[in-house]
């Protein structure tokens, strides 16, 4: 494999800390790197000295001549009165850009909601964001750099992300280097893992799931000079194991020395008996939302919803970016009434909800972290053993010199372990969690599902991170088409109900498995069908072929027509993957 990039013996340093000590790296042709590491730590410092952004104080890292290097930073350099469409596509001829199936491909999976002759300045900041990754990714590179490329990505923007970046290149070829705490994501993108930690970066082989297990041997190897962070690993790792098993089927995943290491672990959580505690301090009624609805102004955002939420139960509610969900968490919390149907709450439900603003700190906020834990008298209970305020907030990865410090000092993570300690504390029997991932690197995810395994009482999470809803719930739910229901395939069949749109077609319906061995007539009815399917995908590619045709003359300052181009021509291009799948079907039962 040919070298991309290398650093040799990087030296960093701030007034108060050494940040890197003498790193040696390299990048090869066919790398996919996931970088990882407690905030703070340097993830960020050491991509900008990759990326040239950041001088070290010695040290070198040199590219390959001619390596084109793309970068996505944490920040922005897009122009605020341009338009979202000359800062994804540049100059190009508009016939240049659309004849691109891959510049389509990127536009529809990363903006297609973004109006194509928006002013930038006048975006959210999520949707300049992706504009950012889009213009990005539509350039030519040997080797891309993404810093935090997740954030702002519903589920189905980061399943779009995983799979480009996957068929991006072949497979020894171009180069990735990615910050991100989302670990599916790792999992599926990633062949290298490097961990920032004490001022080095240390090398692992694999996605998130190798990661674990070989972090777990080191530490096993080191003994006992980190129990707790070793323990949790391990648990981590067991779940993995058994709860994940795409994941864990890998080849580079080695699962004889992770069969070794977790046999005596539990299972991660034993879900008859939390929902027996759950029954005791819940009630058999908890909430129901029955028939609602809600309305605003003139947009309707949920209809007919209903739902018996029930004690102990764990779900992880799913939906695009602005379909709902923060919506129907607050029909569930009180705060919003429903324009239709009602919610009953049970007399014993005591709601304590994780909110993506804060705002629970708001009125603590000149507070120093110790004098918050003093009003605190509990203690929570922690697989059999009970643990001070202090002890769960040194569990979830808090500094003892952070206890000193005003909760307006604490950096996001900080105040995000806070938040969710505090909010244990106040002894809810229902927790609401909604986006509970933001600011928390990867260690703190895996310290706060490890608090949430063992907690009894009914669990209600929105969020983006698909490991955190895997790991963490039993069962998902989805918001489509204002409407929510039960997922019993997850994520998975979430995605697929996302690309079939509202309503499977009459083709997806007759997609279905045909018993062995058939008679005359169904032979015959085969083959007719057989013949059917050829003539439409001859049909559908004459109408692909005059929708290019149409896009390389279209006027360029046309950009709704052209978005309406594109969709059409994803509709056809969904209808002959399913087409050809059924085609296939059919040829297999007619040998």
């Amino acid at each position: 494999m040919a070298h991309l990039l290398g650093a040799e013996s990087l030296h960093l340093e701030y007034p108060t800390r050494i940040v890197f000590d003498s790193v040696t790296l390299g990048i090869e042709e066919g790398d996919r790197i996931g970088i990882v590491g407690k905030n703070g730590d340097g993830k960020s410092s050491l991509l900008r000295m990759l990326t040239g952004s950041l001088d070290p104080q010695s040290g070198r890292v040199t590219r390959r001549g001619g390596v084109r290097f793309g970068v996505l930073a944490q920040g922005d350099d897009l122009d605020p009165d341009s338009t979202v469409a000359r800062e994804v596509v540049g100059d190009m001829d508009e016939h240049e850009w659309a004849g691109d199936a891959r510049v389509r491909d990127v536009i529809a999976g990363l903006v297609s909601d973004v109006p194509w002759e928006a002013r930038i300045g006048d975006l959210s900041g999520g949707q300049r964001r992706r504009v950012a990754l889009a213009a990005l990714l539509i350039g030519d590179w040997d080797l891309i750099a993404l810093d935090e490329p997740t954030n702002h990505l519903d589920v189905e923007g980061i399943a779009w992300l995983a799979e480009h970046l996957n068929r991006r290149w072949a497979k020894n070829a171009g180069g990735l280097i990615v910050i991100t705490h989302d670990r599916w994501f790792l999992d599926e993108v990633c062949n290298k893992t490097w961990e920032v930690h004490d001022q080095i970066v240390e090398p692992f082989e694999g996605g998130y799931a190798a990661y674990v297990l070989q972090r777990v041997e080191r530490d096993r190897i080191a003994a006992a000079t980190e129990t707790k962070r070793q323990n949790m690993m391990r648990k981590e790792l067991a779940w993995l194991r058994r709860g994940a098993p795409a994941r864990t089927s890998k080849p580079k995943f080695r699962i004889e020395a992770a069969n070794e290491l977790i046999a005596d672990i539990p299972p991660v959580r034993n879900p008859i008996e939390l929902k027996q505690m759950a029954v005791s301090r819940l009630g058999k009624d908890v909430v129901d939302v029955l028939d609602a609805g809600v309305v605003f102004g003139e947009r309707e955002i949920l209809r007919d919803v209903t739902w018996r939420i029930g004690p102990g139960e764990r779900t992880g509610i799913l939906g695009a970016n602005g379909t709902g969900k923060s919506t129907l968490l607050s029909l569930i919390a009180g705060t919003l009434k429903p324009t239709s149907g009602v919610v009953k709450r049970g007399k014993t439900v005591k709601l304590g909800m994780l909110d993506q603003q804060f705002s629970q700190l708001a009125e603590i906020g000149s507070d120093r972290v110790r004098e918050v834990l003093g009003r605190e008298k509990t203690t929570f209970n922690v697989d059999g053993k009970d643990l001070t305020p202090a002890q769960l907030l040194e569990r979830l990865g808090f500094a003892k010199e952070h206890l000193s410090a005003r909760v307006d000092e604490l950096s996001g993570g900080q105040k995000r372990r806070l938040q969710l300690l505090l909010l244990l504390l106040s002894e809810p029997n229902v927790i609401v969690l909604d986006e509970p991932t933001n600011d928390v690197d990867s260690d703190m995810l895996a310290a706060m599902e490890d608090l949430l395994d063992s907690w009894p009482g009914t669990l209600l999470v929105v969020s983006h991170d698909r490991y955190l809803l895997e790991r963490i719930t039993d069962q998902q739910y989805a918001i489509l088409d204002k409407k929510l229901r039960h997922v019993p395939g997850g994520v998975d069949e979430y995605l697929r109900l996302r690309a079939e749109g509202p309503a499977p077609t009459a083709t997806k319906q007759a997609a279905a498995p045909e018993p062995q061995g058939l008679s005359g007539s169904e032979r015959r009815a085969a083959e007719k069908e057989l013949a059917s399917i050829e003539r439409r995908l001859e049909k559908i590619t004459g109408e692909v072929e005059k929708i290019h045709g149409r896009m390389a003359t279209h006027d360029q300052g046309d950009f709704d027509g052209l978005q309406k181009l594109n969709t059409q021509l994803r509709e056809l291009q969904n209808e002959a993957d399913s087409l050809e799948e059924r085609w296939l079907e059919l040829g297999e039962q007619l040998g």
